[in-house]
Formats: C-alpha cells, sequence, structure tokens
C-alpha cells in the first residue's frame, strides 16, 4: 500500500497548495466568494461538475447499483437532469442578477425583507449537505488507513477547511478543476472498465444476476419520482449550486458550460451503476451495499491504480465539502449576521478588504461547526434528506414563482417559506425522516401558501419589479465585473 498511500498524500498536500495560492488571488469580496465572477467554460464546466458529484454520488451511487442494478443510476441521474435545466433556462438569468446569494435574489424579487427567514433555511441545508460530505471521509480513510472515525473526519474535514477558509471560492474553483480530473480518470477511465472485465463482461453479468438488475425502471416508479422532486428540484436553487453560477464570466458560459457539467453527470450515473453491478456479481453478499465501491477497490485494483480510484473518491467528497462550506458561510454572513446587525457596507477596496476577512472567519467557524456535527451524527442518507427537505419544502415555490409568476409577493413567499418549511418538519417527525410524505406535502402546502397569499394581497411595487427586471436583464448590477477568463493567471 506504500504507493497508494504517496499517492494520496500528495493529492492531499496539492490541495492545501491550491488553497494557499488562492489566498493570493483572493483580494475582494468578489474574488473570495465568487472567484470574482470570472470563469470561463473549461473551468466553470469542470468544478459545477465536481461540486455536484460528490460522496452520495459516487460511494453511494455505486451502492445503488450493488442494490438495484442499472436502475440505481436514477439518483445521480436526476441531479444531472436538475443541472441541464438550471443551466438550460435560468443560469444565465442567475448570472446576470450578480448576487452572492438566494436570499439577496429574493429580496430584489419581491421587495421585502424576508432574507433572513429564507436565509436560515438556507443555512439549514448548507450545513447538512457539508456534514453529509464530512462523515463520508471516515468511509474512505477507514479503507486508506484503518483510521478511528472521529479522527477521519477531523483529518479530511480539516484539510477542506484550511483551503476554503485561506482562498475562498478562488482555492476551492482551483481544486475543484483538479478534482474533476482525477474523478474522472479514477472513476470513469479506470474503475470502470477495470471493474466490467473482472466481472466478466457484460454476458457474464447478465448470466449471474436477476432480469431485474438490467431493467431502467427496476427501482421503482415512486422512487424515481422522490428522487425528481428532491433532486433535480434541488439543483435549481441551493446556494451551494447558484454561487458556481455566479462564477460564471458570461451567460453563454453559465448556459452552455453547465449544460457541459449537466451530460458528464448522466454519463457519471450510468457508470456508477456498471460499477455497482459488477460488484454485486464479484461480492454477492456484502453486509451493506455502500461497501461496493472500497470493496472493489481495495481487491481488484493494482497498486497505485488503486491509490489514484481512492484519490478520486477522495476528490469527490473534497468537492461536495468545500462548495457546501462556502455557500453555508456566505448564507450565515450575509443573510443571517449581516442582516440581523444591521450592518451597512460601503463600497470601496477598504470595505471589500475587511468583507474578505469576515467571510473568512466564517468559513473557519462553520467548518468547525460542520465537522463537530458530522462526529456527532452516524446517518449520512437520513441527514441528506433532512436537507434537501428543507430546501425543497421551503425555498422550490418562491424562488421558481419569483423567476416565473409576477404576480408573486413579498407575502406569498414569506408565507411560502414558513408554511413549506414548518410542514416538512412535522411530516418528518410523523411519518419518519425517510419517507416521501414530507417532501410532497411540504411542497403542495409551500405552493397552496405562495399563490393564495399573493393574490391576497396587493400586487408587487411596479418600480420594484422593473428594477427586477432590469437586473435580469444584465442592467444596474452593483459591480463591475472582469473580463471572462478560462484559467487564472
Amino acid at each position: 500500500m506504500a504507493v497508494d498511500y504517496t499517492v494520496i498524500v500528495v493529492y492531499l498536500a496539492g490541495m492545501l497548495a491550491m488553497g494557499w495560492w488562492g489566498m493570493r488571488r483572493a483580494k475582494s469580496k468578489s474574488d473570495f466568494l465568487v472567484a470574482g465572477r470570472r470563469l470561463g467554460p473549461v473551468m466553470y464546466s469542470g468544478t459545477m461538475a465536481a461540486i455536484v458529484l460528490g460522496g452520495a454520488s459516487t460511494i453511494g451511487g455505486v451502492g445503488l447499483g450493488y442494490q438495484y442494478g442499472l436502475s440505481g443510476a436514477w439518483m445521480v441521474f436526476t441531479i444531472g437532469l436538475g443541472l441541464l435545466a438550471l443551466s438550460v433556462f435560468f443560469s444565465a438569468r442567475i448570472a446576470r442578477l450578480k448576487v452572492y446569494t438566494v436570499s439577496e435574489m429574493l429580496d430584489l424579487r419581491y421587495g421585502g425583507r424576508a432574507g433572513v427567514i429564507s436565509g436560515v433555511v438556507m443555512w439549514a441545508y448548507t450545513l447538512m449537505l457539508a456534514v453529509t460530505s464530512t462523515i463520508a471521509y471516515a468511509t474512505i480513510f477507514d479503507v486508506l488507513f484503518d483510521m478511528n472515525r472521529t479522527l477521519a473526519i477531523v483529518l479530511g474535514g480539516s484539510i477542506v477547511v484550511a483551503y476554503s477558509t485561506l482562498g475562498g471560492m478562488w482555492s476551492i474553483t482551483l481544486t475543484d478543476m483538479v478534482q474533476f480530473v482525477v474523478k474522472t480518470i479514477g472513476v470513469l477511465l479506470l474503475l470502470l472498465p477495470i471493474a466490467v472485465v473482472k466481472a466478466g463482461g457484460f454476458s457474464e453479468m447478465k448470466a449471474k444476476l436477476p432480469t431485474g438488475y438490467f431493467d431502467p425502471l427496476g427501482i421503482g416508479g415512486e422512487t424515481i419520482f422522490t428522487y425528481v422532486l428532491i433532486y433535480t428540484f434541488g439543483m435549481l436553487i441551493g446556494q451551494d449550486i447558484w454561487q458556481r453560477v455566479f462564477t460564471a464570466g458570461s451567460d453563454r458560459t453559465a448556459k452552455w458550460g453547465g449544460t457541459v457539467a449537466g451530460t458528464y453527470c448522466l454519463v457519471y450515473a450510468l457508470a456508477g451503476a456498471v460499477i455497482g453491478t459488477a460488484a454485486k456479481v464479484l461480492y454477492p453478499n456484502l453486509g451493506s451495499p455502500d461497501d461496493a465501491f472500497a470493496t472493489i477497490v481495495k481487491d481488484e485494483l493494482p497498486v497505485g491504480v488503486r491509490g489514484l480510484v481512492l484519490a478520486a473518491a477522495l476528490a469527490a467528497v473534497m468537492s461536495t465539502s468545500s462548495g457546501a462550506l462556502i455557500a453555508c458561510a456566505t448564507v450565515a454572513n450575509n443573510d443571517i449576521w449581516s442582516r440581523l446587525r444591521g450592518a451597512v457596507r460601503r463600497e470601496g477596496d477598504e470595505e471589500e478588504q475587511d468583507e474578505v476577512r469576515g467571510n473568512r472567519a466564517f468559513i473557519l467557524v462553520m467548518g468547525v461547526a460542520v465537522i463537530g456535527t458530522a462526529i456527532a451524527l452516524n446517518n449520512v442518507v437520513e441527514a441528506l434528506t433532512v436537507a434537501y427537505n428543507l430546501l425543497v419544502g421551503g425555498l422550490l415555490v418562491p424562488i421558481l414563482g419569483g423567476l416565473l409568476w409576477k404576480r408573486g409577493t413579498a407575502q406569498g413567499a414569506l408565507a411560502s417559506v414558513i408554511v413549506g418549511g414548518l410542514a416538512v418538519v412535522g411530516l418528518m417527525a410523523t411519518y419518519g425522516i425517510l419517507a416521501n410524505e414530507p417532501v410532497y406535502y411540504g411542497l403542495l402546502s409551500s405552493l397552496a401558501a405562495y399563490v393564495t397569499v399573493s393574490l391576497a394581497t396587493p400586487a408587487t411595487d411596479p418600480a420594484v419589479l422593473a428594477a427586477w427586471r432590469d437586473r435580469l436583464a444584465g442592467r444596474g448590477a452593483p459591480e463591475r465585473v472582469s473580463e471572462p477568463m478560462v484559467a487564472p493567471r
């Protein structure tokens, strides 16, 4: 394992070096939170694919393939569909808003002050998303070093917190681009063909497994529908995803770069399911489906290749973890703390430097909170379900309503967030965290509250709507945007 250890250590050291390099570029709030809104299509596509394809998509995707066969691809497939929908229909308009958070978008659209409440819901989502990614370090480091769970979480989490705190979005963008390359080589180009060959090829796989493993709908229609509600719609409104859209250097980059990333996700989904199916042939009696990835990597791959593939799994976890962490800190600082404090920010280089230090401090504090929460929790699936239920049930309707329905009002948006959020929490307590009913009924109650209250209250001030339309068209942006670039110099 010495060669494999060397590969992993070099990879981790490289992540920290990227963080240090990114710190030198983060000279303003825009640089630190959205990479100066300067990314070109290559970096934008790679980093967007990296953040949405995390540990759940890699380790969990292979596990679903082990349990259900090819239909196990649906979870990651719906993530790709959501990214495609966001990129084609909404990303250009979102990028033109030149904001930093989803709550800022809501305030612009409705002219109200629901930012704190919507910020709390978004903060809870991003926190739990970061926690689930951090928990996944325990699985990877256990395979690598037979390491204690708590120590693994602290080690992996500390590396992510370090490079994220140092350089903000610049560091995260650079590390995500490396992680995208490592995942592509490790999972798609190495693990996928090796797993299929070791399982005897597709003909042998079909001969040894039930036919249901090759049924594209074998996982069940209701499960697929729930994945669409949670993951496809979740991709449309998550702060972690929007913050990456804000990094695009142009409308075209946001649209077509995101489309490439979404298509990549569809390929990655199928690859994970095939790897899991091959693992079922090789190891039919594993204790848990989530053990499939680590087992096939540990037992079937040659020295060196094994280290690279494990680095790919680590890259998948780190990319999602760092993206969720900076999103969590951005929301906590800009949507909650600054609003509650009532601070009025002034433009200027000196103030921007202060904002960089403030956001850097929030990343550090949120990172410590994420590591502590990850140590305390055990169930990744439950934590991830809570995160997406809150996001979709509480924020989907007011966000999409603001983009698509001009009659929606601030009162309607606020009612939608409160009613949907409370309904999801109450229904999870009643039906159970993993039940489908919370997101179904929570979303319906949010929609009913939004439409009813919006129609019962005065329409949004025409001046607010006019300002909103100007921002959607790219006029009246609050900051000067640098020329787009393909790679940082």
